[in-house]
Protein backbone atom coordinates (compact mmCIF):
# COMPACT_ATOMS: atom_id res chain seq x y z
CA UNK A 1 0.00 0.00 0.00
CA UNK A 2 1.38 3.34 -0.89
CA UNK A 3 1.15 6.70 -0.10
CA UNK A 4 0.56 7.69 -3.56
CA UNK A 5 -2.84 5.57 -3.86
CA UNK A 6 -4.32 6.44 -0.45
CA UNK A 7 -4.15 10.13 -1.92
CA UNK A 8 -5.52 8.72 -5.66
CA UNK A 9 -8.21 7.52 -3.10
CA UNK A 10 -9.05 10.24 -0.94
CA UNK A 11 -9.28 12.86 -4.04
CA UNK A 12 -11.73 9.95 -5.82
CA UNK A 13 -14.30 9.96 -2.38
CA UNK A 14 -13.62 13.36 -2.58
CA UNK A 15 -14.91 14.56 -6.14
CA UNK A 16 -17.21 11.53 -6.73
CA UNK A 17 -15.43 11.29 -9.99
CA UNK A 18 -12.60 9.41 -11.64
CA UNK A 19 -12.47 12.20 -14.31
CA UNK A 20 -12.77 15.12 -12.06
CA UNK A 21 -10.17 13.44 -9.34
CA UNK A 22 -7.48 12.63 -12.39
CA UNK A 23 -7.83 16.13 -13.72
CA UNK A 24 -7.23 18.04 -10.04
CA UNK A 25 -4.21 15.36 -9.57
CA UNK A 26 -2.64 15.80 -12.85
CA UNK A 27 -3.07 12.07 -14.15
CA UNK A 28 -4.45 9.91 -15.89
CA UNK A 29 -7.88 8.48 -15.74
CA UNK A 30 -6.31 4.92 -16.59
CA UNK A 31 -3.67 5.72 -14.00
CA UNK A 32 -5.78 6.67 -11.24
CA UNK A 33 -8.44 3.63 -11.71
CA UNK A 34 -5.35 0.90 -11.98
CA UNK A 35 -3.72 2.87 -9.06
CA UNK A 36 -7.48 2.24 -6.83
CA UNK A 37 -7.45 -1.57 -8.22
CA UNK A 38 -4.29 -2.39 -6.66
CA UNK A 39 -5.54 -0.82 -4.04
CA UNK A 40 -8.70 -2.64 -3.64
CA UNK A 41 -6.69 -5.77 -4.46
CA UNK A 42 -4.57 -5.45 -1.91
CA UNK A 43 -7.66 -4.46 1.06
CA UNK A 44 -9.43 -7.35 -0.98
CA UNK A 45 -12.52 -5.12 -1.16
CA UNK A 46 -14.47 -2.88 -3.54
CA UNK A 47 -14.29 0.46 -2.25
CA UNK A 48 -15.68 2.58 -4.42
CA UNK A 49 -19.78 1.91 -6.53
CA UNK A 50 -19.35 2.81 -10.02
CA UNK A 51 -22.08 3.48 -12.70
CA UNK A 52 -22.20 6.26 -15.48
CA UNK A 53 -23.20 8.93 -13.42
CA UNK A 54 -22.01 8.99 -10.24
CA UNK A 55 -18.88 7.20 -7.98
CA UNK A 56 -19.79 6.90 -4.31
CA UNK A 57 -17.96 5.03 -1.49
CA UNK A 58 -19.13 1.34 -0.77
CA UNK A 59 -19.45 0.58 3.31
CA UNK A 60 -16.01 -0.53 3.57
CA UNK A 61 -14.95 2.54 1.74
CA UNK A 62 -16.67 4.35 3.58
CA UNK A 63 -14.71 2.76 6.86
CA UNK A 64 -11.38 2.88 5.50
CA UNK A 65 -11.60 6.87 4.46
CA UNK A 66 -10.51 8.19 7.48
CA UNK A 67 -7.91 5.97 8.39
CA UNK A 68 -6.59 7.17 4.84
CA UNK A 69 -6.74 10.05 5.76
CA UNK A 70 -4.71 10.33 9.21
CA UNK A 71 -1.99 8.14 7.39
CA UNK A 72 -1.58 10.74 4.75
CA UNK A 73 -2.36 13.76 7.45
CA UNK A 74 0.62 11.81 9.34
CA UNK A 75 2.98 11.31 6.81
CA UNK A 76 2.46 15.09 5.32
CA UNK A 77 3.20 15.94 9.78
CA UNK A 78 6.76 13.59 9.29
CA UNK A 79 7.81 15.74 6.14
CA UNK A 80 7.10 18.95 7.70
CA UNK A 81 9.06 18.43 10.75
CA UNK A 82 11.94 17.57 8.77
CA UNK A 83 11.61 20.55 6.74
CA UNK A 84 11.15 22.43 10.16
CA UNK A 85 14.48 21.33 11.23
CA UNK A 86 16.19 21.90 8.20
CA UNK A 87 14.64 25.48 7.82
CA UNK A 88 12.67 24.63 4.94
CA UNK A 89 9.24 25.41 4.07
CA UNK A 90 7.70 23.42 1.49
CA UNK A 91 4.43 20.74 0.98
CA UNK A 92 0.85 21.80 0.88
CA UNK A 93 -0.95 24.37 2.69
CA UNK A 94 -5.25 24.05 2.85
CA UNK A 95 -6.56 27.20 4.05
CA UNK A 96 -10.53 27.57 4.37
CA UNK A 97 -12.14 31.24 5.37
CA UNK A 98 -15.42 32.01 5.65
CA UNK A 99 -17.08 34.49 2.80
CA UNK A 100 -17.24 37.73 5.33
CA UNK A 101 -13.08 36.81 5.95
CA UNK A 102 -11.63 36.15 2.76
CA UNK A 103 -11.80 39.24 1.15
CA UNK A 104 -8.53 40.39 4.00
CA UNK A 105 -6.96 37.50 3.02
CA UNK A 106 -5.50 38.62 -0.36
CA UNK A 107 -2.42 40.32 0.51
CA UNK A 108 -1.47 37.81 2.37
CA UNK A 109 -1.70 34.98 -0.07
CA UNK A 110 0.28 36.94 -2.80
CA UNK A 111 2.99 37.69 -0.35
CA UNK A 112 3.20 34.03 1.30
CA UNK A 113 3.42 33.41 -2.77
CA UNK A 114 6.02 35.54 -2.91
CA UNK A 115 8.47 34.42 -0.46
CA UNK A 116 7.17 30.94 -0.11
CA UNK A 117 7.38 29.87 -4.13
CA UNK A 118 7.87 25.96 -3.13
CA UNK A 119 4.29 25.83 -1.45
CA UNK A 120 1.47 24.86 -2.89
CA UNK A 121 -1.34 27.32 -1.38
CA UNK A 122 -4.86 25.95 -1.82
CA UNK A 123 -7.61 28.35 -0.50
CA UNK A 124 -11.40 27.50 -0.15
CA UNK A 125 -14.35 29.33 0.76
CA UNK A 126 -17.59 28.02 2.34
CA UNK A 127 -20.19 29.01 5.01
CA UNK A 128 -18.45 28.04 8.81
CA UNK A 129 -20.56 25.14 9.71
CA UNK A 130 -19.15 23.57 6.09
CA UNK A 131 -15.25 24.22 6.86
CA UNK A 132 -15.15 23.18 10.53
CA UNK A 133 -16.76 19.83 9.54
CA UNK A 134 -13.61 19.79 6.40
CA UNK A 135 -11.01 21.01 9.22
CA UNK A 136 -12.53 17.74 11.22
CA UNK A 137 -12.14 15.38 8.41
CA UNK A 138 -8.57 16.93 7.92
CA UNK A 139 -9.41 18.53 4.50
CA UNK A 140 -8.04 21.69 5.88
CA UNK A 141 -5.24 22.88 7.92
CA UNK A 142 -6.72 26.05 9.06
CA UNK A 143 -10.05 27.73 8.98
CA UNK A 144 -10.21 31.39 8.95
CA UNK A 145 -13.17 33.29 10.53
CA UNK A 146 -15.28 35.34 12.52
CA UNK A 147 -15.80 33.98 16.29
CA UNK A 148 -18.48 31.03 15.74
CA UNK A 149 -21.58 31.24 17.82
CA UNK A 150 -21.18 27.36 17.94
CA UNK A 151 -18.86 25.44 20.30
CA UNK A 152 -16.89 22.75 18.40
CA UNK A 153 -15.50 20.52 21.15
CA UNK A 154 -12.62 18.85 18.66
CA UNK A 155 -11.68 22.24 17.24
CA UNK A 156 -9.21 24.91 19.07
CA UNK A 157 -9.42 28.75 18.51
CA UNK A 158 -7.56 31.62 19.07
CA UNK A 159 -7.93 35.18 18.77
CA UNK A 160 -6.48 37.37 15.68
CA UNK A 161 -8.06 41.17 16.02
CA UNK A 162 -11.33 42.47 17.52
CA UNK A 163 -13.66 44.00 14.05
CA UNK A 164 -17.49 45.46 14.19
CA UNK A 165 -20.13 45.05 11.53
CA UNK A 166 -20.91 48.29 10.30
CA UNK A 167 -23.35 49.52 7.26
CA UNK A 168 -21.65 49.68 3.93
CA UNK A 169 -22.64 52.46 1.36
CA UNK A 170 -21.35 53.77 -1.82
CA UNK A 171 -19.06 56.69 -0.80
CA UNK A 172 -21.69 59.07 -3.34
CA UNK A 173 -24.80 57.77 -0.62
CA UNK A 174 -26.47 60.47 0.67
CA UNK A 175 -25.45 57.82 4.13
CA UNK A 176 -21.43 57.99 3.82
CA UNK A 177 -21.01 61.91 5.61
CA UNK A 178 -23.03 60.21 8.69
CA UNK A 179 -21.08 59.82 11.74
CA UNK A 180 -23.07 56.61 12.49
CA UNK A 181 -26.81 55.11 11.96
CA UNK A 182 -29.14 53.52 14.25
CA UNK A 183 -30.99 50.52 13.47
CA UNK A 184 -34.33 52.00 13.21
CA UNK A 185 -33.05 54.41 10.57
CA UNK A 186 -31.65 51.17 8.47
CA UNK A 187 -35.59 50.50 8.08
CA UNK A 188 -35.61 53.60 5.49
CA UNK A 189 -32.76 51.93 3.22
CA UNK A 190 -33.35 49.29 0.24
CA UNK A 191 -30.98 47.01 2.05
CA UNK A 192 -28.58 44.03 0.11
CA UNK A 193 -27.74 41.98 2.84
CA UNK A 194 -25.17 38.86 2.92
CA UNK A 195 -27.13 35.47 2.49
CA UNK A 196 -28.38 33.28 5.70
CA UNK A 197 -25.42 31.51 6.59
CA UNK A 198 -22.55 33.88 6.06
CA UNK A 199 -20.79 35.78 9.36
CA UNK A 200 -21.98 39.00 8.51
CA UNK A 201 -26.09 38.05 8.26
CA UNK A 202 -25.65 36.07 11.55
CA UNK A 203 -24.19 38.75 13.48
CA UNK A 204 -27.15 41.41 11.59
CA UNK A 205 -29.81 38.56 12.44
CA UNK A 206 -29.17 38.11 15.94
CA UNK A 207 -29.23 42.31 16.61
CA UNK A 208 -32.45 42.31 15.25
CA UNK A 209 -33.29 39.39 18.27
CA UNK A 210 -36.48 40.64 20.22
CA UNK A 211 -36.58 44.02 18.07
CA UNK A 212 -40.08 44.81 15.60
CA UNK A 213 -37.94 46.18 13.17
CA UNK A 214 -39.25 45.76 9.44
CA UNK A 215 -36.33 46.07 6.69
CA UNK A 216 -36.87 46.45 3.05
CA UNK A 217 -34.25 43.26 1.68
CA UNK A 218 -34.72 43.07 -1.72
CA UNK A 219 -31.54 41.28 -2.37
CA UNK A 220 -29.69 38.71 -0.89
CA UNK A 221 -26.30 37.13 -1.91
CA UNK A 222 -23.05 34.42 -0.95
CA UNK A 223 -20.80 36.21 -3.16
CA UNK A 224 -19.75 39.31 -0.72
CA UNK A 225 -16.88 40.81 -3.43
CA UNK A 226 -19.88 41.01 -5.65
CA UNK A 227 -21.98 42.26 -2.61
CA UNK A 228 -19.78 45.18 -2.04
CA UNK A 229 -19.68 45.66 -6.09
CA UNK A 230 -23.44 46.39 -6.24
CA UNK A 231 -23.11 48.79 -3.38
CA UNK A 232 -20.44 50.14 -4.49
CA UNK A 233 -22.19 51.03 -8.17
CA UNK A 234 -26.43 51.62 -6.61
CA UNK A 235 -27.93 53.13 -3.76
CA UNK A 236 -28.23 50.14 -2.08
CA UNK A 237 -26.92 49.83 1.45
CA UNK A 238 -25.47 46.28 3.45
CA UNK A 239 -24.00 45.25 6.80
CA UNK A 240 -21.12 43.62 6.38
CA UNK A 241 -17.24 43.54 8.88
CA UNK A 242 -15.39 47.04 8.60
CA UNK A 243 -12.74 44.48 7.54
CA UNK A 244 -14.02 42.93 4.86
CA UNK A 245 -13.93 46.74 3.14
CA UNK A 246 -10.63 47.41 4.45
CA UNK A 247 -9.26 47.14 0.77
CA UNK A 248 -12.50 48.12 -0.98
CA UNK A 249 -12.66 51.34 -2.81
CA UNK A 250 -15.91 53.30 -3.98
CA UNK A 251 -17.37 52.50 -0.53
CA UNK A 252 -17.96 53.57 2.99
CA UNK A 253 -18.19 51.88 6.30
CA UNK A 254 -20.77 54.16 8.39
CA UNK A 255 -20.50 52.91 12.17
CA UNK A 256 -24.00 50.81 13.45
CA UNK A 257 -25.42 52.89 17.02
CA UNK A 258 -26.63 51.84 20.09
CA UNK A 259 -25.81 48.18 19.39
CA UNK A 260 -22.94 45.71 20.55
CA UNK A 261 -21.81 44.82 16.65
CA UNK A 262 -18.36 43.34 17.60
CA UNK A 263 -16.69 40.75 15.52
CA UNK A 264 -13.48 38.80 16.33
CA UNK A 265 -11.97 37.31 14.10
CA UNK A 266 -10.28 33.68 14.72
CA UNK A 267 -7.97 31.18 13.65
CA UNK A 268 -8.77 27.25 13.86
CA UNK A 269 -6.71 24.16 14.38
CA UNK A 270 -7.81 20.48 14.72
CA UNK A 271 -7.29 19.52 18.26
CA UNK A 272 -3.88 17.51 18.37
CA UNK A 273 -3.30 17.90 15.06
CA UNK A 274 0.14 19.07 13.76
CA UNK A 275 0.57 22.40 13.03
CA UNK A 276 2.40 22.87 9.92
CA UNK A 277 4.99 25.32 9.32
CA UNK A 278 3.72 26.34 6.50
CA UNK A 279 0.76 26.99 8.11
CA UNK A 280 2.42 28.90 10.84
CA UNK A 281 4.01 31.08 8.41
CA UNK A 282 0.74 32.18 6.58
CA UNK A 283 -0.59 33.25 9.74
CA UNK A 284 2.73 35.50 10.31
CA UNK A 285 2.62 36.95 7.29
CA UNK A 286 -1.13 37.58 7.61
CA UNK A 287 -0.76 39.59 10.91
CA UNK A 288 2.05 41.58 9.07
CA UNK A 289 -0.35 42.69 6.27
CA UNK A 290 -1.65 45.34 5.40
CA UNK A 291 -5.18 44.08 5.77
CA UNK A 292 -4.69 42.68 9.22
CA UNK A 293 -3.18 45.89 10.41
CA UNK A 294 -6.59 47.64 9.00
CA UNK A 295 -8.57 44.64 10.49
CA UNK A 296 -7.14 45.86 13.83
CA UNK A 297 -7.75 49.41 13.62
CA UNK A 298 -10.12 50.86 16.73
CA UNK A 299 -13.74 50.62 16.10
CA UNK A 300 -16.16 53.64 16.86
CA UNK A 301 -19.13 52.43 18.87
Amino acid sequence: MELRQLRYFIKVAECQSFSEASRQLHVTQSTLSQQTKQLEDEIGAQLFVRDSHHVGLTDVGEAFLPSALRAVNEADACLDSIAEVTHCVRGTVNIGATYTFSPILKEAILLFMKEHPNVRLNVVSHAMSELMQMLMRREVDLVLSYKPTQNYERIESHYLFENALCVVVSDTHPLAESASITLDELQHQRLALPAQGLQARNKFDALLQNRNLDFNICLEINDVNELVHLVRDSRLVTVLSTATISQARGVVAVPLASVDSSMEGSYHFLKGAYKKVAVREFLRILCESKSYGMAQMEVVH
